[in-house]
């Protein structure tokens, strides 16, 4: 149970270094060789990279929202199913949920995290009558 616990507190520690900007430890939350996956594909390698991910992003966005919703656990893995929401300044204001897949190391730092996001809002692809539809934009 404490272990459990220790892993919530970590990804809290995660989302909340977004939620203010400030690198508060990076290097001693993931694990040097690590490797964290977004949910649309970029990948970094090493804490390191996540760092300057981290750093650079800063600069260019803000975290409005970073809510967890749940966990789930199991062996040396936990879930968190999230709402989050940002602003860049290429993007403007985007809005998603979704799903972290963390692994821990024998140490509890992360060695690895893959996001998986599902775009806000949802709609029915068949509210405009029996013909499938794609939503814009």
């Amino acid at each position: 149970m404490e272990q459990t616990l220790e892993r919530e507190q970590a990804i809290r520690r995660w989302f909340s270094m977004w939620l203010t900007g400030a690198d508060t430890g990076i290097s001693t939350l993931f694990a040097r060789d690590c490797v964290y996956i977004e949910s649309w594909g970029p990948a970094y390698q090493g804490s390191a990279a996540v760092a300057r991910w981290f750093e650079e992003w800063n600069r260019r966005g803000q975290v409005l929202r970073w809510e967890i919703r749940q966990f789930f656990h199991r062996d040396d893995q936990t879930v968190v199913e999230w709402l989050f929401a940002c602003r860049t300044e290429d993007l403007g204001e985007t809005c998603f949920e979704g799903l972290s897949l963390v692994r821990f190391d024998g140490e509890g730092r992360i060695a690895s995290l893959q996001e998986f996001g599902c775009r806000l809002p949802h709609y029915d692809p068949y509210s405009g009558g029996p013909a499938l539809r794609d939503q814009e934009g």
